[in-house]
């Protein structure tokens, strides 16, 4: 028996044993399955505990799945298995675009891979004791466009797309990616996606804040003021947005606005949109016990030409989480741009030889 099935037997057990209790407070029930949505001593719904959103399911829906949204029952189940099995790499992100079942089946071997891939074992360091599969049938995390892909790039975002820097250039630390730098991760929320590893995240509440904590975060703990507050002055910019809460029926809502616009120069930042005229709106709702259903519309319409909008399912887990600390011991800032000069001195050297032998 999974991690993930033992969990879920003892959540709906604690229910059962619990569900007579005052101390669940108010609750919903739902004649179909049994299960009473838990609330906190304020009334409101309870998402607190620890939650994780791994899953193989791409942001955009791969070209191989077209205009369908969801697998079959049968090719959910086999990818499921596939995907899970010991021994399978986490990071093969590209696994669920790999259209033939024997190619697939090579490729998420790490053991595979090209010998000139250098890295250690990603499923003796990278692998969780509940392994990443599918959270749902879908073909992507997008829902909206219908196409599961982000909307078209108005001409202006085009034009600043092209004028973007390719590849990792080494003149400056400036001109290595933001995750690098141990500044910001694309995934951190808002709005969060699943990461490549380490994708525990804690919810605590109180009746005036949520507080979100992300395991793999180069940034502090996102605490949601539910007071009615007003959003922070435009002139201040935060990497991750300034969020305020409030309660819609059972759903919590969390809207984001004041991102850093410094952001918008680095390419794997693109779905953030410009990040200066950018709005996040995301959705909590709790609808099992061992579910929330996550779900976020992001809007720049200096960016996009309609807003889109995305869902992932997040899954109760009782993994522990540790601390990140991308700052301690990096030391591949410094290493990559000593190489780089290294190797620019190289090539002075050997044009100066060249040149003197003719």
């Amino acid at each position: 028996m999974t991690r993930r099935r033992i969990s879920m037997l003892f959540a709906v057990t604690a229910i059962i044993c619990l569900g007579s209790s005052p101390a669940l407070g108010q609750t919903r029930t739902s004649a179909e399955d049994g299960w009473a949505l838990p609330r906190t001593p304020d009334g409101q719904p309870d998402l607190q505990g620890r939650w994780t959103m791994a899953t193989f399911t791409p942001l955009e829906r791969p070209d191989r799945f077209a205009d369908r949204e969801f697998l079959t029952e049968e090719e959910a189940a086999a990818l499921r298995e596939q995907l899970t099995a010991d021994g399978v790499d986490p990071l093969r992100h590209d696994a669920f675009s790999i259209e033939d079942a024997e190619a697939r089946e090579k490729a998420v071997y790490q053991a595979n891979r090209d010998p000139s891939y250098v890295h250690y074992d990603n499923t003796i360091w990278l692998r969780e004791e509940q392994p990443k599969g599918l959270s749902s049938r879908r073909t992507s995390l997008i829902v909206e466009p219908r196409d599961g892909r982000l909307p078209s790039l108005t001409s202006a975002a085009q034009q600043q797309e092209s004028q973007m820097p390719r590849g990792r250039g080494t003149d400056s630390y400036l001109s290595r990616t933001l995750s690098e730098r141990c500044i910001v991760w694309p995934h951190e929320g808002p709005p969060m996606l699943p990461p490549s590893y380490n994708d525990i995240l804690q919810i605590f509440q109180t009746p005036d804040h949520v507080v979100i904590f992300q395991e793999m975060s180069n940034n502090n703990p996102r605490i949601v003021p539910m007071d009615g507050r007003p959003h922070l002055p435009q002139a201040i910019r935060l990497w991750p947005g300034d969020s305020r809460g409030r309660w819609e029926g059972d759903t919590l809502i969390v809207e984001t606005t004041n991102f850093s616009s410094k952001a918008r120069y680095h390419r794997n930042f693109r779905f953030r949109g410009s990040n200066a005229a950018v709005r996040v709106v995301e959705r909590f709702t709790r609808v099992g016990p061992d579910r929330i259903h996550y779900e976020f519309t992001v809007e720049d319409p200096t960016s996009w030409e309609s807003a889109w909008v995305a869902e992932v399912p997040m899954i109760r887990t009782d993994e522990m989480m540790f601390e990140y600390a991308c700052h301690e011991g990096n030391h591949g800032i410094p290493n990559i741009l000593s190489i780089a000069r290294n190797l620019e001195e190289q090539a002075v050297e050997e044009a100066a030889s060249e040149s003197g032998s003719r």
